[in-house]
């Protein structure tokens, strides 16, 4: 039987046990795509990494993301961690690695010891808007704790579409995912998908140095995601976000997700205006977990 190796990592964070767990398979040509989603399922994280030859050399990796039940276009987490594991077994050029994943070339930096930045695959795209009491009730707050002063809540993306609302600090912290509420609120709400509504609420946490400091949370439970402790793919379209509702050419935001689960992360986002719309990047830190093989 053929022999598969695989390691985790804890990525966005500088301590074992904490940020967003991911496993990665480094080297998994001979998987079947049916194999790739037994093992995500298995793994029971909200999200499995596969690693094949490019279609093109001139890039590092074919990568593959999988959920527990899907394949995914693009997301924050398994790209940093999948950069920091290939960059630390030699497969970065001066810092770069260069992925291939269906929402396009993911450009990887790991330049740095310990941490990685990815840039957003796609530029900042909206959706429809999603009715405040839909969000409301799906996460158990009133209607008035979702803001809409700046904007509405709004499905969005660089890569991986989320519904993009803004609550109350206080509504933040209460927030609670209610799967009945979510399976009614995508019937009515099917924009993203009849099987899909990830949910990605952030607050205002003050400014320091010239960054914007977020708190955030991202609630899936359709997707078997019942809270992420940490979502650059849905960190970076709030950023691009942000950026399109100010006259800046750049900001820096400072996100902090997983402390209502005991897995606190810090995400470090950048967003610039570019000349084919607003580009996105996140980054963080990375730290090894565990390494094994599995035989199939």
């Amino acid at each position: 039987m053929p022999t598969f190796s695989f390691v985790t990592v804890d990525v966005f964070t500088n301590s074992r046990f904490g940020g967003n767990p991911l496993a990665v398979f480094p080297d998994a040509s001979g998987l079947t795509d049916e194999q790739m989603q037994s093992l995500a399922a298995e793994f029971n994280l909200s999200e499995t990494t596969f690693v094949l030859p490019p279609s093109d050399p001139a890039n590092t990796a074919r990568v593959r993301i999988f959920n527990r039940t899907a394949e995914m276009p693009f997301a924050g987490h398994p790209n940093v961690g999948t950069g920091w594991v290939l960059a630390g077994m030699g497969r970065a050029r001066d810092g770069l690695l260069r992925f291939e994943e269906i929402a396009g070339l993911v450009e990887v930096r790991a330049d740095r010891p310990g941490s990685v930045t990815i840039a957003a695959p796609q530029p900042l795209s909206l959706g429809a808007e999603m009715p405040v009491a839909l969000v409301a009730g799906c996460v158990g707050i009133s209607e008035s704790e979702v803001l809409v002063d700046a904007h509405r809540p709004v499905a969005a993306s660089v890569g991986n579409s989320f519904v993009i609302a803004q609550v109350t600090p206080d509504a933040l912290t209460r927030a609670a995912p209610d799967v009945a509420r979510f399976r009614a609120a995508v019937q009515a709400f099917p924009s993203l998908g009849p099987r899909r509504l990830p949910l990605y609420l952030y607050a205002h946490d003050g400014r320091s140095g010239g960054v914007t400091r977020l708190r955030a949370r991202m609630f899936s439970p359709l997707s078997g995601t019942i809270e992420d402790a940490a979502t650059g793919s849905a960190a970076t379209p709030l950023a691009a976000l942000l950026l399109s509702l100010s006259e800046d050419n750049e900001a820096r935001y400072d996100i902090t997700q997983g402390v209502e689960m005991g897995r606190p992360s810090l995400l470090a986002c950048t967003a610039h205006r570019a000349a084919d719309g607003i580009r996105a990047s996140v980054g963080g830190g990375c730290v090894p977990v565990l390494k094994g093989e599995i035989s199939l």
